[in-house]
């Protein structure tokens, strides 16, 4: 993946800089797993990649510790996959897609081993699987115990930079999408941190830009993870899903940090215990499966035990021990940095946001509602998730639809899309005052439990923010989140509504547009 320096393609335009992408390209605006996996699909169709020079550190899909599920071990069936994924969505999981998902995930992380990811094998060769919160089964594959989203990036990365159909537009961050004038997309509009500008018209968009942690005070999210694809979007009237469901993370690592270290799932699935400082176990005051309940019953947990003064920890000692160096290297390091020793020493543990279940409404190849836009990986709600993700699924979801998109483009003709009124747009800055105000509200409001009298408290802030900075992206994301959770008065897996502590039947997905909260 080259820099672009092919300039014959771009002329001034006042102060922007217009890009005319050759006929039958794909823009890709991020560059996780999703966006790379659907670039290097695509070849031998041109692939330009919008991406910000901090990418590498900064997707989300590096910082995966638990791994990747699919079931790919003997014995195990996507049926069996596919119904542990639909359990866990807690009523909103589109069964068909499910399947999908499970039934495509072997052949994926087959893909990934070609492609050089060297996951965990046992003596024979065989792909070690770990057993995480509510599968039925071992059926993770991970890398050296909790690398495996670095691992997973770092040759993803490599293969697209020897394609020869990618091209990386590196340094430059989407800030708003083109129009082509007749409803569609065009391609983005994309800034330079000194402020540069420019217009990249393109037939086909595809949104990959991750998720919302960002948005929160406390996340193990990328900063820079602050919904801007849903901000994009909804301005063109995209349909988005679900908005309000956020998955907490249970285990982030309670050290003062941000964002936040993660202590991996997986540590619990090999046998790790939550306790408070007296070494004693509690989830079984919580919930029957215990450390393996769904995430979203731990981190409620967790944040019961929070909110009593009695704080949690993870107790590793017994579990991992001295194997901790050689099976968790990148959470043995974050504990050490803070002075833990997790062989001999409880870790201090917090819910943090780690995932967002809604987003951009997309079918089953990454269609959005507005023609000429994709949206694939975190971004985007194709059904899969629901209610609450199943552990080690994002990872897979990013290929599988990757790969649906990539096959449907490459099926289907490319209409040729020219963007109208092209014009700088207003630069909307959210400023760390504004960010910090945002972030400290979203936690306190939208966070583990919800209310009416928050939320109405956390809209009425983000409405202050908007009049004082302009419709920033993560602010119109905050408040489509917001309003989804104040509209949805039940509690239902990752969104929990203290004053509405039942689910409500029949389950229904939310579909909004941000018209429709004025």
């Amino acid at each position: 993946m080259s820099a672009a320096n092919d300039r014959e393609c771009i002329m001034a335009l006042g102060d922007i800089e217009t890009t005319k992408l050759p006929a039958g390209s794909v823009l890709i605006v991020g560059a996780g797993l999703a966006g790379l996996f659907m670039a290097l699909k695509l070849a031998p169709r041109p692939v330009f990649i919008l991406t910000s020079r901090r990418s590498a550190k900064g997707s989300a899909s590096a910082w995966a510790q638990g791994g990747i599920a699919s079931a790919i071990g003997a014995g195990d069936t996507a049926e069996d996959h596919a119904r542990d994924t639909i359990a866990a969505g807690d009523g909103l999981v589109d069964e068909r897609i499910a399947m999908i998902l499970a039934s495509e995930g072997p052949d994926r992380v087959r893909d990934l081993m070609k492609l050089g990811v060297e996951f965990d094998v046992d003596a024979r060769g065989d792909l070690v699987l770990s057993l995480e919160a509510a599968h039925g089964r071992p059926r993770v594959a991970r890398v050296k115990g909790d690398l495996a989203g670095k691992a997973i990036i770092e040759v993803m990365v490599a293969q697209a930079m020897q394609a020869d159909h990618i091209t990386g537009l590196i340094g430059w961050r989407a800030e708003s999408l083109l129009s082509d004038g007749k409803g569609g997309i065009a391609g983005a509009m994309a800034r330079k941190d000194d402020g540069s500008l420019m217009a990249i018209e393109a037939d086909l968009t595809v949104m990959a830009t991750g998720g919302i942690g960002g948005l929160f005070a406390v996340t193990t999210n990328p900063k820079t993870a602050r919904g801007d694809a849903l901000g994009m979007a909804a301005v063109h009237g995209a349909i988005l899903r679900d908005p309000e469901f956020v998955q907490f993370h249970p285990t982030a690592i309670d050290i003062g940090r941000d964002p936040a270290p993660l202590a991996t799932e997986a540590l619990r699935g090999d046998g790790a215990t939550l306790v408070d400082r007296r070494g004693k176990r509690f989830m079984g005051r919580y919930h029957k499966d215990g450390e393996l309940a769904p995430r979203d019953d731990v981190a409620r947990a967790i944040f019961a035990q929070i909110q009593a003064n009695d704080p949690p920890f993870l107790d590793c000692r017994k579990a991992v021990g001295a194997h901790f160096p050689d099976h968790f290297p990148t959470v043995f390091e974050s504990c050490m940095s803070a002075g833990i020793d997790p062989r001999v020493d409880l870790i201090p543990i917090a819910p943090a946001v780690h995932y967002h279940m809604g987003g951009l409404a997309t079918d089953d190849v990454g269609r959005t509602s507005i023609s000429g836009l994709l949206a694939i990986g975190e971004c985007a709600a194709v059904g899969v998730h629901g209610a609450n993700r199943l552990a080690s699924n994002s990872l897979l979801e990013a290929t599988v639809f990757g790969n649906r998109a990539a096959k449907a483009v490459m099926e289907d003709g490319l209409p040729e899309r020219k963007a109208v009124n092209i014009a700088p747009q207003p630069w909307l800055s959210m400023t760390p005052e504004v960010s910090k105000t945002l972030r400290a509200n979203m936690t306190a409001h939208c966070g583990v439990r919800r209310n009416a009298k928050g939320l109405n408290i956390l809209l009425n802030t983000i409405e202050d923010l908007i009049g004082q900075v302009g419709a920033a992206n993560p602010l119109i994301a905050a408040r489509i989140i917001a309003a989804g959770a104040l509209a949805r008065e039940e509690s239902r897996g990752g969104h929990y509504r203290d004053d509405f502590p039942n689910e409500t039947n029949p389950a229904r997905s939310a579909y909004i547009t941000y018209d429709q909260l004025d």
